[in-house]
C-alpha cells in the first residue's frame, strides 16, 4: 500500500527559517548597549567620521560597534582563533595527528577554538573598553575599573554568543554560519549607504562625477566578483583501455577537472581583515601609555585606518599569504593523483602518479596566484580612491572586503539551496519509481 506523499521542501523550509530567525535575533542583539558608555559620543565619532581605529571592527559587526552594542567584537575573535588554530595544527605534529583522526579529532579541535577564541575576546574587549575610556566616551557616573571590568565582559559574552549562533545556523539553517552572519552585518547597511550617496549628490557635497565614478565602481566590481567567481579552469583527463568481462572497452568520453580561478573564495579577505583587527585590538591596549614605546604603538594602530597605505600594503599582502595557505591545506593533489590513478585515468603528457601531482601543483599555484591578485585588486581598489576622496564612508561602506563577501557568500547559498532542492527532487524520483517499478510488481 502506497504511503502519502510527503512534502519534500518541509526540511529546506525549516532550515530557512531558523536562519531568518537566527539573523533577527543577531540584528535585535546589535542595538543592545553596553552598560556605562555614552552612546551620543560614540555615533558622534563615527558620523563624524574620525573613528578609523573602530572602522574594522564596525564593518564585520554591522554597524554594532557603532551602536555601542554587547555583538561589537562580532565574529572576528572565532576567525582570528580558527585562523591560529589552522595555523598550529600544521606546525605541531600532536595536533596534526589529531586533525586526522576524523570526526573525534576534528570536535576536539573545535573545543580548543572555543578557548582560544574566549582569550582572543577578552584581549580585544579590553583594548575597546580601555579606548573607549581614554576617548572620553563612558558615563562620567561608571567608575573607570568598574567600567572596563564591565564592557570587556560584555563584548566577551556578545563574542561567544556570536560562535554559538554561527554554529547553530551552519548545523540547523543552510550555508556557513559565520558567513552569513558577517554577510547580514554588511548587507543589512547597504540601503543607508545608497541613500547617503543619493543625498549628497543632491546637496552638492558629491559631485555628480563622483556620484557616477563610484556607481560605476560598484557595478564593475560586482561584475567582475561574479565572473571571475563562476570561471574555471578544466583539466581534461582521460581513461585507457580497461577489461571488463572478455573484452576490452575504451572510455572515450572526455571528462574535466574543473578548477577555480580563486580557489580559496573568500576566505583570505575575511582571514586578512581578522588578522589586521586583531593587530590593532592589540595596539589599541597602548592607548593613552606615557611610555615612548606605548605611543608609538598606539599611533601604529591609528595608522591602519582604511585608506592608508600601511594598511593597503598589510592587506595586500595578508591576502596573497592566506591565499596559497588555504589552497594549499584543502587541496591535496598528491591524493587526487592517486585516485586518478586507481580510477585508470590520467591527463594526456604526464604519467600517473608523482609528475600528475606536479603538474597539479603547477596549475593550482598559478591560479592561485591569480586569484589572489584578483582577490587583493577588489578588497585595495576602493581603498586607493578613498585616499584624499570626500565620499569616504560611502567608498568604506562598498568597499571591495564588503562587496567580495556580499556577492560570494550570496552566491554559496543560492548554490546550497538549489543543491538542496534537486536532492529532494531527486529522491520523490527515486521513490515513485520505486513504488510503480518494484512495488507495483510486488502487489500483481
Amino acid at each position: 500500500m502506497a504511503q502519502p506523499a510527503s512534502n519534500p521542501f518541509k526540511e529546506l523550509t525549516a532550515r530557512l527559517w531558523f536562519l531568518i530567525i537566527s539573523l533577527i535575533i543577531y540584528r535585535i542583539g546589535v542595538h543592545i548597549p553596553v552598560p556605562g558608555v555614552d552612546l551620543a559620543k560614540i555615533r558622534d565619532m563615527f558620523e563624524g567620521g574620525s573613528g578609523s581605529l573602530f572602522q574594522l571592527f564596525n564593518m564585520f559587526s554591522g554597524g554594532a560597534l557603532s551602536n555601542a552594542s554587547l555583538l561589537a567584537l562580532g565574529v572576528a575573535p572565532y576567525i582570528s582563533a580558527s585562523i591560529i588554530m589552522q595555523l598550529v595544527t600544521h606546525m605541531y605534529p600532536a595536533l596534526k595527528e589529531l586533525r586526522q583522526q576524523g570526526s573525534s579529532g576534528q570536535k576536539k579541535i573545535m573545543q580548543y577554538t572555543r578557548y582560544l577564541t574566549l582569550f582572543v575576546s577578552v584581549v580585544q574587549g579590553l583594548a575597546i573598553s580601555r579606548a573607549v575610556m581614554n576617548g572620553g566616551m563612558k558615563l562620567d557616573t561608571v567608575a573607570a575599573s568598574q567600567f572596563v571590568l564591565i564592557t570587556t565582559i560584555g563584548l566577551t559574552t556578545g563574542a561567544m554568543f556570536m560562535m554559538w549562533l554561527g554554529e547553530q545556523i551552519t548545523e540547523r539553517g543552510i550555508g556557513n554560519g559565520i558567513s552569513m552572519l558577517i554577510f547580514a552585518g554588511i548587507s543589512v547597511n547597504m540601503p543607508t549607504g545608497i541613500g547617503a550617496m543619493v543625498s549628497q549628490a543632491k546637496d552638492g557635497s558629491l559631485s555628480y562625477g563622483k556620484f557616477f565614478l563610484i556607481l560605476g565602481l560598484i557595478i564593475g566590481l560586482f561584475a567582475l566578483i561574479v565572473y571571475v567567481e563562476r570561471a574555471q579552469r578544466k583539466i581534461a583527463i582521460h581513461y585507457a583501455k580497461r577489461t571488463q568481462g572478455a573484452s576490452l572497452a575504451a572510455m572515450n568520453d572526455k571528462q574535466h577537472i574543473p578548477l577555480k580561478i580563486n580557489m580559496a573564495g573568500v576566505i583570505p579577505a575575511i582571514f586578512a581583515s581578522a588578522i589586521i583587527t586583531l593587530l590593532v585590538s592589540g595596539f589599541g591596549l597602548f592607548v593613552g601609555s606615557t611610555s615612548t614605546v606605548g605611543r608609538f604603538l598606539s599611533e601604529l594602530g591609528s595608522s591602519f585606518g582604511p585608506g592608508s597605505w600601511l594598511y593597503i600594503a598589510s592587506f595586500t599582502l595578508l591576502i596573497v599569504l592566506f591565499s596559497f595557505f588555504y589552497t594549499s591545506m584543502m587541496y591535496e593533489n598528491r591524493e587526487l593523483a592517486d585516485n586518478l590513478k586507481r580510477s585508470n585515468a590520467f591527463i594526456q603528457g604526464f604519467r600517473p602518479g608523482k609528475q600528475t601531482a606536479e603538474y597539479l601543483d603547477m596549475v593550482q599555484e598559478r591560479l592561485t596566484l591569480l586569484g589572489a591578485i584578483y582577490v587583493a585588486f577588489v578588497c585595495i581598489l576602493p581603498s586607493l580612491m578613498n585616499i584624499g576622496s570626500t565620499a569616504g564612508q560611502i567608498l568604506f561602506l562598498f568597499g571591495g572586503t564588503s562587496l567580495l563577501i556580499a556577492v560570494v557568500v550570496a552566491m554559496d547559498f543560492m548554490s546550497q539551496v538549489q543543491s538542496h532542492i534537486l536532492s529532494k527532487q531527486y529522491e520523490s524520483l527515486m521513490r515513485k519509481a520505486n513504488l510503480s517499478g518494484f512495488g507495483g510488481q510486488y502487489h500483481r
